[in-house]
């Protein structure tokens, strides 16, 4: 079990949410002030993505990541920052007999190009979503092949960024401590268990245990399950030796027909990580535990 356990809130994401739950941040002010909020709860880590302001979608656009990231600092609250860069992986793949005739919300850029805003703003972690699946029903696949992420780790590493590697996968796991194997790492990552997420891994027991068993040593990591599963899968990870993710990214909800706020949600982890008999990290601490270069 771990008892000194680090709490990520991925505060938005990019997902088709803010129809189904109004507080759901959009713009860089909301999702900054969510993410000072997380802090506030208990979070030490707040995972940002960022949205078109006028349409809500998930954006790629440096310039808001820029206007987020300056509202943090600028903020009087201390918490890690943790920037996506799993935008501009999406390919949706043409319907029926016509696969080659790629859907117009296809999104699918290279590596490096994917890394463009982490370079300019040099966040403390950003993500590196570690191989391609099938993405949700419909025809949406999620492209990060093996050359991609080995470019976008070395690219990272001398960014002097640490890198978070998101698996939802035991194939994905293979391939990291693959990476490992290689020498792309010169110093350990962060692992990400991405659990529950369709056609990734599912969320219960068997499959966070059967992905932890394959973990490399020595390596921190930390996991999560989507919607109803957020907090069981809190409760998992501690049980395991892990830290935990919450947020409205992964679960809109506090309970059944409640809506929840990033802040409830960061609570409510506290308060399963306290009740197990651990404590949650601050900030700092974490930085220690992780290795974070400080800035």
């Amino acid at each position: 079990m771990n008892r000194e356990v680090i709490i990520t809130c991925a505060v938005t994401g990019a997902g088709d949410t803010t129809a189904k739950h109004p507080g759901v941040p959009v713009t860089p002010k909301e999702i900054a002030e969510a993410a000072i909020e997380a802090a506030r709860a208990g979070a030490a880590i707040a995972h940002c993505h960022v949205r078109d302001p006028l349409t809500g979608k998930g954006s790629r656009d440096t310039e808001l990541y820029r206007e987020v990231v300056e509202r943090i600092r600028e903020s009087d609250t201390d918490v890690i920052i943790n920037l996506t860069a799993g935008m501009g992986g999406d390919l949706y793949i043409g319907a029926g007999e016509s696969p080659l005739l790629f859907d117009s919300e296809t999104d699918l850029v290279g590596p490096l190009e994917r890394l463009k805003h982490v370079e300019a703003l040099l966040p403390e972690i950003c993500t590196l979503d570690c191989g391609s699946f099938n993405f949700g029903d419909g025809n949406l696949v999620y492209v990060s092949t093996p050359d991609m992420l080995r470019a976008g780790a070395r690219r990272i590493e001398e960014l002097g960024v640490k890198p978070e590697l998101e698996v939802f996968d035991t194939g994905q796991l293979w391939f990291v401590n693959q990476m490992l194997a290689e020498g792309v790492f010169r110093h350990k990552p962060l692992i990400q268990l991405c659990l529950g997420i369709p056609w990734g891994a599912p969320a219960d027991t068997s499959s966070m245990k059967a992905m932890v068993d394959h973990l490399p040593d020595d390596t921190a990591w930390a996991a999560f399950g989507l919607g109803a599963q957020q907090m069981p899968m809190v409760a998992q990870s501690v049980l395991l030796g892990g830290h935990v993710r919450v947020g409205l990214e992964d679960n809109l909800y506090l309970e059944r027909g409640v809506l929840a706020t990033n802040g409830q949600l960061v609570e409510r982890a506290r308060t399963i990580v306290e009740l197990m008999g651990g404590r949650t990290l601050t900030a700092a601490e974490a930085r220690e535990k992780l290795g974070l270069r400080q800035r």
